[in-house]
């Protein structure tokens, strides 16, 4: 399919895919069934699992396996309702206030990830006091684990044709036609987003966890790189992601831009901060 554009010399010989959303694994009535973004949750899940297994395995941990599966049960609880109730708070006050049983339907989607990050921060924040353990010790190594449930997540919103991008003519552009995208090909921002928010922020904090003490000789900086990290490649993303509908912007910025401002400013307190243990030799 060729966009409808005024300027044939711009099509070339271009063909866009068009996209076929795809929600469910397995189907057994209309809104029943195993959905791809219920397995991306569970392998973000299970991937920070496993790499909080492996960081204590290796030494660079002192948190073994039965106190990983606690800390996780609090870190399901934070995404789940931090993500469920920061989509109605940041994005769609309106529609919770008119009909506050919305934010128990979840098999109708909706979670925002500025949300489950402060839902996550609550969580730990009960679960280091309640078990008198530092926080930004367990935060350090939550943020380094979190992009793996970043990018399953940002792979399920494609695969649903949720979230698409602005409208273009580059290559690589997907039609997101029957998920209300239209006939234009657009961005394939969720994948942008995946690459950015997901595997590379992924890569960079393994790499700070594995590579270096940043751990050790100034906990919590690592949780603000993550915040700074994040918020940078999410505001460069929100450039190519189409707004939602009906969703004003705040001083001329997206929602996920300006939100992500204040992360930025949180992660810059964590990184300018005096750290409280001294640097090992």
């Amino acid at each position: 399919m060729f966009p409808p554009d005024s300027s044939p010399h711009l099509l070339l010989a271009y063909t866009y895919w068009v996209h076929t959303p795809h929600p469910f694994l397995i189907q057994f009535s209309e809104n029943i069934g195993i959905r791809f973004y219920g397995l991306a949750y569970l392998a973000g899940f299970a991937a920070a699992v496993g790499l909080l297994y492996a960081y204590h395995k290796y030494g660079r941990s002192p948190f073994g396996l039965n106190t990983i599966t606690d800390l996780i049960t609090f870190i399901v609880l934070g995404v789940v309702v931090g993500g469920r109730l920061g989509y109605f708070i940041l994005y769609h006050q309106g529609n919770f206030l008119d009909d506050p049983f919305a934010l128990l339907r979840v098999w109708e989607g909706g979670m925002a990830s500025h949300g489950g990050i402060l839902g996550v921060a609550l969580a730990m924040a009960w679960w280091c006091w309640q078990r008198k353990v530092p926080f930004f010790q367990i935060a350090d190594l939550v943020v380094s684990v979190a992009p793996a449930g970043l990018l399953f997540g940002r792979l399920a919103n494609f695969i649903n044709g949720e979230l698409w991008g602005k409208e273009t003519i580059v290559r690589w552009a997907v039609i997101f036609k029957e998920t209300g995208g239209g006939v234009m090909p657009r961005h394939p921002s969720q994948l942008y987003e995946a690459a950015l928010e997901g595997a590379l922020l992924l890569g960079y904090l393994q790499w700070r966890i594995w590579c270096t003490n940043v751990t050790t000789r100034n906990p919590g900086r690592l949780a603000g790189e993550f915040l700074v990290g994040y918020a940078l490649v999410r505001i460069f993303c929100e450039l190519f992601r189409e707004p939602d509908a009906g969703i004003d912007p705040i001083l001329g910025l997206s929602r996920g831009t300006f939100y992500s401002l204040f992360m930025i400013l949180a992660g810059l307190v964590l990184i300018l901060r005096r750290p409280k243990i001294a640097a090992a030799s």
